[in-house]
């Protein structure tokens, strides 16, 4: 249900977070319609009717959002992922009938998952808003997603039939660093030809980009467009993946002394490390920039989302046993940080709890001289805030179709 990084303690709400309030500040039209509910006699079985039938959720009246529940309860809860708000919020139950509300203000552009929470007696089951049909898969499930004003699915997200399809193969790359097998899906260009050179990208967590950040989908579709050149994309499988991932130098020594000298032998990719881009999201960003530190100028191009860069901060560190071989790694890069890459693009959702270490490597990676670009967006740790930057991340890391090379 939820992706790794996400384990801190919560911090008060700043400037444009969500944050929650009265139905009674919610505006009009949609929530005119519960507040006549509210305010007026008990309603009816056919009038809740009514009022669900005729009504879209959760309502949304500009920066109000209202989470409806109908349902036998002693107690609902929204449950959602909000860094600065608890985690947990009440729901206000309408008298005597089996409705339920909420109401939070949600900035323009926001993006938020959420489940509910229904406690009867000892009782406490998670389930999705069977108000909302909107979902969002991960590798934990699903969750509901409600979408402030002014969001929208980028298009370049969805299947075009115009665009070319780029093909898919696997590998498997025996790895004496890991002392495994590492299984990679290859993603070919659709006018992939041997008499030609690409440049190449490694992802990592390849697998739930292509499942659950629809990345074939937006490779198609930003090369159709020319807004990045036809390149190969190596789509990684970790193994234990929060060993491998931790700033593991082994991890490291398996990328680029056995699967960039396996590619280059099989592919034509262009040779210069600076056509060569490493990339992935929460410890997938830290085993990214830690291969980056651990082989320097190795990849000329960076792709870091929502890193689970902690480090030590006042004398500690707030997230547990689990991220101290990342701690570690994050202090003796902070330390001495090193000019390993050209560009790094480096991207966070304000709501994430990761959001502070994020804005503060950022001056960490430019004090190098590295080309550093650092996107914000109102959105949490998940799949979809990760799919939604790509097309800005790639767009700048690899612009255009001037990349391509002929033999």
């Amino acid at each position: 249900m939820k992706p790794p990084g996400e384990e801190a303690p919560r911090r008060p709400a700043g400037p444009g977070t969500v944050t929650s309030r009265a139905v009674s500040q919610a505006s009009p039209p949609a929530a005119a319609a519960l507040r006549a509910l509210i305010q007026g006699p008990t309603p009816d079985k056919a009038a809740i009717d009514r009022f669900l039938e005729t009504h879209v959720f959760p309502l949304l009246d500009g920066a109000s959002c209202t989470f409806v529940y109908r349902g036998d309860a002693d107690r609902v809860l929204l449950r959602h992922w909000i860094f600065g708000l608890p985690a947990s919020q009440a729901f206000q139950k309408l008298k005597k009938t089996d409705l339920w509300f909420l109401t939070m203000a949600l900035p323009a552009s926001s993006r938020v998952e959420y489940k509910l929470e229904i406690v009867r007696g000892d009782r406490r089951e998670l389930i999705e808003d069977p108000l909302n049909k909107e979902r969002a898969r991960d590798p934990f499930g699903a969750n509901s997603v409600v979408h402030g004003a002014g969001y929208e699915k980028p298009v370049w997200t969805e299947f075009d039939p115009e665009a070319r399809q780029g093909s898919l193969e696997d590998l498997v790359v025996p790895s004496r660093a890991l002392l495994s097998d590492q299984r990679v899906t290859m993603y070919l260009p659709s006018r992939f030809r041997k008499v030609r050179r690409y440049p190449l990208l490694i992802v990592h967590d390849g697998g739930d980009y292509l499942r659950f950040a629809s990345l074939q989908t937006v490779l198609d579709n930003l090369i159709h467009g020319l807004e990045i050149p036809e390149m190969i994309v190596a789509l990684s499988y970790p193994g234990e993946r929060l060993t491998e991932y931790a700033g593991n130098p082994a991890h490291g020594r398996y990328l680029v002394e056995e699967l960039l000298p396996r590619l280059t032998a099989r592919y034509p990719i262009l040779e210069d490390p600076k056509n060569r881009g490493l990339m992935g999201a929460s410890f997938g960003a830290v085993a990214s920039l830690a291969t980056a530190w651990q082989f320097p100028g190795a990849f000329g191009r960076l792709l870091l989302q929502s890193g689970s860069f902690a480090f030590t901060d006042i004398g500690r560190h707030h997230r547990g046993p689990l991220f101290d071989p990342v701690v570690e790694f994050m202090n003796a890069f902070r330390a001495d940080p090193k000019h390993v890459s050209d560009q790094v693009f480096v991207s966070c959702g304000i709501y994430e709890s990761l959001i502070y270490e994020n804005r503060s490597i950022v001056p960490v990676l430019q004090s190098t001289g590295m080309e550093v670009r650092f996107v914000e967006s109102r959105d949490g740790h998940n799949w979809e805030n990760w799919r939604d930057r790509l097309r800005e991340g790639l767009s700048w890391l690899f612009p255009g179709p001037q990349w391509m090379v002929y033999e």
